[in-house]
């Protein structure tokens, strides 16, 4: 069967009505697969993923498919729903973006808290490996936080880094020692464990129809929040407005880093906000060479009411 006939085929299955490829137009969607819209003969749309070449990702859709499903199962924000995957191919629901609202970072904001307090788990991973872009991302499940980070996020991403370096490069044993300290900086806190969308910068994000948010491309795991919002200032494209309404929902108090000396008391998210800006801007204005402290600041609480901060020199 061509590629084609079996898109076809799964479609045919999962909806229980015949499915024949009418029109179809280029779309966006993943940086390192084929996205067309497809409109079938009867005109219904799809959007359809497919692996260039020979699925050289395996199991990348099918752990897509089941993120899209637990991610939209609350409806508290817009997830496009999966239709059928394979090895090689996803189809899922198309929607017609739109403009945002005015009002589209507070609603992404508040959506994202309810969804997160709509799944928390008693465990951190996932149903399965996924993928984060093009690196296969470990989630063997786990009962504790900083044992998931230091072996299946920083722990991994560093033995990946090893292949390609040699023994003596000076990242390695920086490496090691943050591994090390993590308990220290990010352990004693009493969150659970949540569904993140795990990949969650601006190009996953957008407006559909309404202009309201809609969330795409996941590679989810259930993780703490504030790995989910320290994903979000990464790349920026949220916000402090987008924060705030997330706070709104939830506090979160999530970790910034500050550069210099130690910083005030921390007690309410837009301080949070405040001094990840401030902290971001002064990233960007760090003279070349010389030696910088750093402070990471977690939150003291996962209660509605802020909490004091906890403060770490690294």
């Amino acid at each position: 069967m061509t590629l084609q006939s079996r898109i076809e085929a799964a479609i045919d299955e999962a909806t229980g009505e015949p499915a024949r490829f009418g029109a179809s137009r280029t779309a966006t969607g993943g940086c390192i697969n084929d996205s067309r819209v497809v409109t079938l003969e009867d005109g219904r749309e799809y959007f359809i993923k497919v692996s260039p070449g020979a699925a050289p990702y395996p199991g990348m859709f099918e752990a897509e498919f089941a993120a899209l499903t637990l991610l939209g199962e609350p409806g508290v924000i817009r997830v496009p729903q999966p239709v059928a995957f394979g090895e090689d191919f996803i189809v899922v629901e198309a929607f017609r973006e739109g403009k945002r609202r005015g009002d589209w970072q507070e609603l992404m904001g508040r959506r994202l808290a309810q969804l997160h307090q709509a799944t928390r788990s008693d465990r951190y991973g996932f149903e399965r490996d996924n993928y984060l872009g093009t690196t296969q991302q470990p989630n063997d499940w786990s009962s504790d936080w900083v044992t998931f980070w230091r072996q299946q996020r920083l722990g991994w991403q560093l033995d990946l880094f090893a292949r390609k370096v040699s023994a003596d490069d000076p990242l390695l044993a920086q490496g090691d020692r943050l591994l090390a300290r993590l308990d220290e900086i990010i352990g004693g806190l009493d969150e659970p464990p949540v569904l993140l969308h795990g990949d969650l910068w601006s190009g996953n994000a957008a407006a559909e129809e309404r202009g309201e948010p809609v969330i795409f491309d996941p590679a989810s795991y259930y993780g703490r929040r504030e790995a989910e919002l320290g994903m979000m200032r990464l790349f920026g494209g949220f916000g402090p407005r987008c924060e705030a309404a997330y706070g709104e929902i939830w506090h979160h108090g999530v970790a910034v880093v500050i550069r210099g000396e130690a910083p005030a008391m921390v007690d309410s998210d837009a301080k949070f906000v405040m001094l990840a800006q401030a902290s971001i801007q002064s990233m960007k204005d760090r003279p070349a060479g010389g030696h910088d402290v750093y402070w990471i600041l977690a939150p003291g609480s996962r209660h509605s009411r802020p909490g004091p901060a906890r403060m770490t020199a690294v």
